[in-house]
């Protein structure tokens, strides 16, 4: 800055330069007005949050302080699957945050710090600032073009409000509000950039005979470029200082508008996202909260009884869909659509807990009123937690549905075809209304005696779970890794008939006081043995033991068979020495996958027997729920539903070639092969479990008795 006609003090953003002071006066009272409106909303939030049950959930602050700006900082939760969305997000996101502050620099050099004759706004840090400045509009204006284009002409399915648990013409079905609300907000912070650009402009074309502004208008290439289309079309000087007054009032009262509608509008998720990540249970998909079964009540039956973090949960929802995009009940037609449950919640919160006043009485949150969470929207749950994996902004769907179930079994008001499996499972421990002493039946088709665990020590002890002791299909797994591990000289033995259901989907489909009663009998009787680790291969056992049994005292080393499988073949302890010329593809289950990120075990024992593996469109944490989860397998779907172990069918019948699917779940093996059949693809390809190809690659057959006779053939 070397001219003679400004020092770097006049190189400075011009703000109230030429305004009467009754126009600047009206300013600071409407900037007044509108802290004072948003300051109230912030209030009332938070009014509405402090109504629920005190969660602590933000403790310990610092720790997920750090975690969750990490996480916002970085759009790794926005980011996934969805990159494109992720990276134009980012635009909108960081260029309003640098726009913010440096607007609030603006007003800390000029409201604050000026009165006290200090100044940091001019010179070249004004312009290396406003130089930033205008790229990160350009950046917000492009992405929210982008997010228009994306809403309106690719019109992805999730971003469509068609409520799947409501009927047109019920009160609550039309959603359409929120598209309003979604565009407003949109054409809100477009006209906010754009007449900031605008504005910028005119103060260039006002001032073009100012050294101190004309030398270094380039700092602003945008608003520049827009002055000189402005002056090419016959702008002068003193129109231009007109029009940049109108602008200035305008642009000003858009951006007060802006932040006093924060807390009342879709834009307070800048801040109740930022709150959801933060108080996020990183256990949340594979442990349910605890309750005390001695409670004169248990779960959530009233708006009350939602802790104030799932009520944040509610505001935190952008509706983006993709909860809704992934959920199986969802894409199988049920009444369930898990952004939908969270709106509803919103709903009813911001009509009964807004209020300065609470309404008298309870607040019921079930039932078929407007804005209710409907009995069969809750059932409809595979409890498979492929919402609250793929959401955004932390909300956890699962526990909440889990809680509200509770509340509905404590009222006696589930599912009629319930009703015996619970009763069997109070009787026998088991779902299948077998009695205890057939539970071990399968181990007298072996040739071998495996121990038993509860009288004798055993290094690996093997939970077995129902449907690999009960169900035939998949008693041939059962008996085929019982062989495997005798091959392999593992020291290993099961409970016989004193094994119980480890509990996970009674917990999961609401019925607390009886999971609790099997998990503490289960961990007496383990308790009892003497071993050093759990095998499974039922992946619900597995997370409920690994996860949940802690919660009662009874921490164990677990692993899924898979995992186990994995190790031996690679210590050389099973050889494989059979080559298997199969194209396969693989399911996920999601208890073993998605939940306890036991998705490449599984991957390296199919590689280790040399398969050719093809991966499903969805697969690992974005695999396709079969449909068996939450206690679903013990009710029969409705004839008019797709079956989601149909759609799943399938996917895997779109691989050119496929020999074989392979699942790694009892409960997915039931499931997938009915689904199998539904769809008409018996006679393409195969339904195997991991368990039988590493027995096939070793040479065993399917039945113990064929290769007894094997043995005894001369050779």
């Amino acid at each position: 800055m070397n001219s003679a006609d400004y020092t770097s003090q006049d190189v400075t953003r011009v703000l109230f330069q030429d305004f009467p002071t009754w126009m600047i006066l009206s300013f600071y009272a409407v900037a007044i007005t509108a802290i004072a409106i948003f300051l109230y909303g912030v209030w009332a939030q938070i009014r509405k949050y402090r109504r629920g049950v005190r969660s602590g959930a933000w403790a310990p602050f610092w720790p997920r302080f750090r975690d969750m700006v990490g996480t916002v900082l970085s759009h790794r939760t926005i980011r996934r699957r969805a990159p494109r969305a992720g990276r134009i997000h980012s635009w909108i996101f960081y260029g309003f945050l640098v726009l913010f502050i440096g607007t609030s620099l603006i007003t800390l050099d000029y409201d604050i710090l000026g009165p006290m004759g200090i100044r940091l706004w001019y010179g070249w840090y004004y312009l290396a600032f406003g130089f930033v400045m205008d790229i990160a509009g350009v950046a917000l204006v492009a992405g929210l073009l982008y997010m228009m284009y994306r809403r309106k002409w690719l019109a992805l399915p999730k971003l469509d409000y068609t409520r799947p648990d409501r009927n047109p013409g019920d009160p609550d079905y039309d959603r359409s509000d929120y598209r309003r609300e979604d565009w407003a907000f949109l054409w809100l912070l477009i006209a906010i950039g754009i007449t900031g650009f605008l504005l910028e402009a005119a103060r260039v074309v006002w001032l073009q005979g100012q050294p101190a502004v004309w030398d270094f208008r380039w700092h602003a290439p945008v608003g520049t470029s827009v002055a000189y289309l402005m002056m090419g079309l016959g702008l002068g000087s003193e129109g231009a200082g007109s029009l940049r007054i109108g602008l200035w009032w305008f642009h000003g009262i858009l951006a007060l508008s802006f932040i006093a509608l924060i807390p009342y509008t879709k834009v307070k998720h800048i801040f109740t996202a930022a709150g959801s990540l933060m108080a996020r249970d990183p256990d949340g998909k594979r442990r349910m909260p605890a309750a005390d079964v001695d409670a004169e009540k248990i779960g959530f039956a009233n708006l009350t009884d939602f802790t104030d973090k799932y009520l944040l949960n509610a505001d935190a929802c952008t509706k983006c869909g993709r909860c809704h995009e992934a959920c199986p009940a969802n894409a199988s037609g049920y009444p369930l659509s898990p952004r939908d449950l969270v709106l509803s919640l919103r709903e009813l919160a911001n009509d009964n807990l807004s209020r300065s006043a609470m309404p008298e009485g309870p607040i019921r949150v079930i039932g078929d009123g407007v804005n209710m969470i409907r009995p069969e929207t809750l059932w409809s749950c595979r409890t498979c937690a492929a919402c609250t994996e793929i959401c955004p902004v932390g909300v956890e769907h699962l526990p909440m549905i889990v809680q509200m179930r509770r509340a509905l079994v404590e009222e006696g008001n589930f599912d009629p075809m319930l009703q015996p499996t619970l009763k069997s499972l109070q009787k026998s421990g088991n779902s299948l209304g077998e009695t205890k002493r057939k539970r071990p039946r399968w181990t007298r088709s072996l040739d071998f005696q495996i121990k038993d665990a509860r009288k004798e020590p055993v290094d690996v002890l093997w939970y077995v779970g129902d449907y690999a002791s009960f169900d035939p299909r998949s008693q041939k797994v059962t008996m085929t890794f019982a062989r495997i591990l005798h091959a392999a000289g593992i020291n290993f033995g099961i409970l016989y008939e004193d094994e119980q259901t480890a509990g996970n989907d009674v917990r999961r489909v609401g019925e607390e006081g009886l999971f609790q009663s099997l998990a503490e009998a289960n961990i007496e009787l383990l308790e009892s043995c003497d071993f050093k680790t759990i095998v499974t291969t039922d992946p619900h056992t597995y997370n409920t033991i690994r996860n949940e049994y802690p919660e009662f005292g009874g921490k164990y080393v677990i692993e899924h068979a898979s995992s186990m499988l994995e190790r031996l073949i690679r210590e050389g302890r099973v050889p494989t020495p059979v080559n298997l010329d199969y194209r396969v593809t693989y399911h996920d289950p999601c208890h073993l996958g998605r939940i306890n990120k036991g998705s490449e075990p599984p991957r390296q024992v199919i590689d280790q027997l040399g398969l050719d593996l093809i991966e499903l469109p969805r697969n690992r944490d974005n695999s396709f729920c079969c449909g068996a989860g939450g206690g679903r397998i013990w009710l029969a779907d409705s004839p008019e539903m797709k079956k989601p172990a149909e759609l799943r069918a399938a996917e895997a019948a779109g691989i050119a070639g496929l020999d074989v699917l392979i699942v790694n779940c009892p409960k997915c093996l039931n499931m997938l092969e009915d689904g199998v059949k539904g769809t008409g693809n018996e006679g393409s390809f195969r339904v195997m479990e991991l368990t039988e190809l590493v027995a096939e690659a070793m040479g065993l057959s399917a039945d113990p008795a064929s290769d007894r006779e094997a043995e005894k053939e001369p050779a």
